[in-house]
């Protein structure tokens, strides 16, 4: 008997059912059979079907003779002929992941569930991009009934589940026959049948859609689609009735609002205004009767949602397919809003079923602000693009003189155009603009290469205010979705204007012609070409020849920081004591990219080109706080200074787990790169305990301190003034800094907190400063930017950490750093067990150690920040042990002791007038007042 049968549908789709077979066939549980379920097909579908009979013993097939219009009967077809004690079900479009039979077979039996449910993946378009259905719903568990975890009615699939058979046929849970949207209603009687049933958060099941590929469902714009999708929402409504789980209508509900409504609202401004009426008035019943009995689940949807289902219960179809336009896309701001006593509505009345205060749209700082551009005009002269652009400010963000100092412009990549916008009598902003599209492959080193070598891709006009302090707000164009594409030949090129997604965003989509079509391949030719003779093979053949015959320049010295990532770190603060000295060393910094933070005055060189390579054999300093790249060996006479990036409670080197284990060549490069270090810069007694042995390393240690500590040490009072101006933080908000480190493989699972949480206790008294590793890059939802600043690029993180209140963090070595300025911390480590177990790796007990509370929940951390007194008081001694450990060399003079020891090889005697100031006491602050001097 096989172990799990896979039923697998089909009708019409012969090209795409191999590939659903064989992601079972290719499965890791092998014992398992496909039953193929043909629903009459008229294509070559039978042929498929034989031919991977013939192919695999573990295929065999059923023939309907009659189409049944749906899924339900083809599946009842394959669950009758089932011949195993668990079943799945997948459709010819899609595939299971490769261990998804087996993974969820041994989840079933290690619950004992009636059947386990795990995560979908939505692949859509040809080039096969990627999106997790409700990452959020699929935490590893068992729920003991659906009343445990209503929400579980988002997972309406009958796809990505692996069933006991007896338990499918003991309740009598068959498919709907003869309706779209069986799932749902199957779903609803399985919630009410079950008992316990197990979730699992891996992937388990690919669902593809690409446009043109067929689809038993997703046909939005037909009025019976949506006819099939409401009466499946009442059978399932219906079920539950039936049931005993009357109770859970409203939750099932919220799932048609919150998904189900959506499938519709989300394209619907692509459609004409007959399709948006009929849509209307089909939907309407079903809405009225949900406002009428539960008003109360239209509070818990997205709030321009619920604008959208209120214009439709009231009939105003041009407003809604202007709101329409705002639920995908760039999610445009409404045309007009009003505020009344601290709330927002969208439009000009203040109807309670209108308000989107929750979206913070009118708090939110002016970088993040939001306008509304709609082009009212559009037509076409030769390769000249006429355009008459419609600005709405609804929440008055611009002054409305826009006087000297504004500046607006249309931004195409390079090119910028100013505007002068006229305010109207309506409070809007009228722009004409032309756009030479000639022009905007121009301007710039990166624009003359593009110009001579075409240009394929495509390109979204932008329209931006520039405050006179420099901060800028940019928005999409708008244009109407029935605009037909335009064709606009340019040199070279024919440029495609056409509106693009249900938002109809313009876009400029550009396809070389001519001569300039050959470049692409020019370029794959001209790629190979440097892969191989300026790759970094090539380069480190051709350095290791410089090495042997070029003399070293003792005046030299190579810096680089984070790999070149900033201006930033240890070496950022022993250049800065070099220049204060005016010693006879010229300096170079390596930059993975050019930046305006990088000191006017030094020269920069791009990491790993042709001048870094030449720069590394010839400066006879190196200075860094990573790692020079490995393989590259020292060269005789170079003097090389690690200075390392921070200390802490992680693993490192040779116990991190990129090194555990002993792969061949790994760990003996690193031993290598280590080999090269001349000094090593100490930060104190802890930090060598640990992370010597840990990297081998048996080199001379500058026990000095962190450079870049000093400046918390001494205090900066423009820190604060420079953070909280870039960062648009009003005088009156507290600064809370949530810096957690990476997790392994840039997973995005660092943002532990809940940040609407936070934004809804604190936004009246706080900022979140949110200062992710670079590594995991986080986007800040739109709905909390009134209250998160995002600084993952903010050029340098003692600016933060001395113009914050409070950090919040979790493993990262930023809080060894942060204990020199004494003021409070916050763990929030609740997968501290996965990650000193599955994750990096912790050196130490950190709930034992930690200078302040470690919390598990956001609601925790809220209580925290609400007793800060308390939490000093309750961790001052564990506190005064953190500093005694990790801080006790930061005196506030490292980066003079370490060029004097490095630079000069004497020790380093402080001036009789300036005596090393020490540490502030825990809790204080060098810092000013709020509010004074900013």
């Amino acid at each position: 008997m096989p172990d799990c049968s896979v039923v697998v549908i089909t009708y019409n789709d012969a090209a795409r059912l191999t590939r659903a077979v064989r992601s079972v066939l290719g499965q890791s549980l092998r014992n398992l059979e496909v039953i193929i379920v043909d629903d009459a097909s008229t294509d070559r579908t039978p042929e498929v079907v034989a031919a991977l009979c013939r192919e695999d013993a573990r295929v065999r097939s059923i023939r309907r003779t009659v189409n049944s219009s749906g899924c339900g009967a083809p599946r009842n077809d394959g669950l009758a002929a089932a011949a195993s004690p668990y079943v799945t079900f997948l459709d010819s479009g899609d595939r299971l992941t490769r261990h998804a039979c087996k993974s969820m077979l041994l989840e079933i039996e290690r619950t004992g569930s009636d059947f386990v449910t795990g995560q979908v993946c939505l692949v859509a378009g040809h080039d096969g991009r990627r999106r997790l259905y409700h990452p959020e719903i699929y935490r590893r568990r068992a729920v003991n009934g659906i009343r445990e975890d209503p929400a579980m009615f988002l997972d309406a699939f009958a796809t990505n589940k692996l069933f006991r058979a007896h338990f499918l046929r003991r309740h009598d849970l068959w498919f709907e026959e003869g309706i779209l949207f069986e799932d749902h209603v199957f779903t609803a009687k399985l919630f009410c049948a079950t008992r316990r049933f197990a979730v699992v958060p891996w992937v388990v099941y690919d669902r593809h859609h690409a446009a043109g590929e067929p689809s038993f469902s997703l046909d939005v714009r037909e009025p019976d689609n949506v006819r099939q999708r409401l009466h499946a929402a009442r059978l399932s409504d219906e079920v539950l009735r039936e049931r005993g789980f009357a109770d859970l209508v409203p939750a099932r509900r919220h799932r048609f609002l919150r998904h189900d409504l959506r499938v519709h609202l989300d394209p619907l401004p692509a459609g004409d205004r007959v399709w948006v009426k009929e849509f209307a008035a089909l939907a309407r019943p079903y809405l009225t009767e949900i406002a009428g009995e539960n008003p109360e689940l239209f509070d818990r949807i997205d709030p321009v949602a619920r604008v959208c289902c209120h214009l439709i219960m009231t009939d105003r179809i041009e407003e809604l397919e202007v709101a329409a336009r705002s639920l995908t896309g760039p999610r445009a701001a409404p045309r007009r809003a009003v505020r009344r006593e601290g709330r927002t509505y969208w439009g000009t009345a203040p109807e309670p079923w209108l308000d989107i205060t929750s979206l913070h749209l009118a708090e939110r700082p002016f970088s993040a602000s939001r306008l509304r551009h709609e082009v009212t005009e559009l037509s076409v002269a030769g390769p000249t693009l006429a355009m008459t652009v419609r600005t709405y400010d609804p929440f008055c963000v611009l002054d409305t003189r826009l006087h000297a100092g504004w500046r607006a412009e249309l931004r195409v990549r390079d090119l910028r155009i100013r505007l002068a916008p006229r305010r109207q009598d309506d409070g809007s902003y009228l722009s004409e603009v032309l756009v030479d599209l000639a022009t905007t492959v121009r301007g710039g080193d990166e624009g003359r290469l593009r110009a001579l070598l075409g240009f394929d891709g495509r390109q979204e006009p932008r329209i931006s205010f520039t405050r006179p302090d420099g901060h800028t707000t940019s928005d999409a164009l708008l244009v109407s979705p029935a605009m037909r594409p335009i064709e606009v030949r340019v040199p070279g090129h024919t440029v495609s204007v056409l509106p693009d997604g249900s938002a109809a965003v313009l876009r400029m989509r550009w396809r070389r012609e001519g001569v300039l079509r050959q470049v692409p391949r020019l370029n794959r030719l001209r790629r190979r070409a440097t892969a191989r003779l300026g790759g970094r093979t090539g380069k480190l053949r051709v350095y290791r020849g410089l090495v042997r015959v070029l003399p070293r320049r003792p005046d030299l010295a190579l810096f680089e920081s984070d790999v070149g990532r900033g201006y930033t770190g240890n070496p950022r603060y022993i250049y800065e004591e070099l220049r204060r000295r005016r010693l006879p060393l010229k300096v170079v910094w390596s930059a993975a990219r050019r930046g305006p933070d990088f000191p006017g005055e030094a020269p920069l060189v791009r990491r790993m080109s042709w001048r870094y390579v030449w720069t590394l054999a010839r400066a006879g300093y190196w200075v860094d706080s990573h790692g020079f790249p490995l393989d590259f060996p020292k060269p005789p006479g170079t003097r090389y200074l690690q200075t390392w990036h921070g200390q802490g409670v992680k693993t490192v080197g040779f116990d991190a787990p990129g090194l555990r284990a002993d792969l061949p060549g790994t760990r003996a490069r690193w031993r290598a790169a280590v080999a090269r270090w001349d000094a090593l810069v100490s930060p104190g007694a802890e930090f060598e305990r640990t992370f010597l042995p840990a990297n081998e390393y048996a080199g001379p240690v500058l026990r000095h301190g962190s450079p870049r500590c000093d400046v918390l040490v001494h205090g900066d009072p423009g820190a604060p003034r420079r953070v909280r101006r870039r960062l648009e933080i009003p005088d009156d908000r507290r600064i809370l800094l949530y810096a957690p480190t990476c997790r392994d493989g840039g997973s995005g699972r660092s943002v532990r907190a809940d940040l609407r949480e936070l934004a809804e206790a604190l936004a009246g008294e706080w900022v979140l400063v949110l200062r992710t590793h670079p590594a995991e890059p986080c986007e800040v939802p739109e709905e909390v930017r009134h209250f998160v600043r995002a600084a993952g690029s903010y050029p340098e993180v003692n600016d933060l950490m001395l113009a914050s209140d409070v950090l919040m963090t979790d493993y990262s070595s930023l809080m060894c750093d942060y204990a020199v300025t004494g003021r409070p911390m916050l763990f929030l480590i609740d997968d501290w067990d996965e990650y000193r177990r599955c994750e990096r790796g912790s050196l130490y007990d950190l709930p034992a150690i930690a200078p302040g509370p470690c919390l598990t929940t956001t609601a925790q951390v809220i209580e925290a920040l609400g007793d800060l007194d308390g939490v000093r008081a309750a961790f001052a001694e564990r506190y005064a042990e953190f500093r005694r450990v990790w801080c006790a060399d930061e005196r506030g003079h490292a980066a003079a002791r370490v060029v004097d020891a490095f630079f000069l090889g004497r020790s380093y005697a402080p001036p009789p007038d300036a005596p090393p100031p020490d540490m502030p006491p825990q809790g204080a602050s060098r810092r000013q007042p709020a509010g004074e001097g900013r």
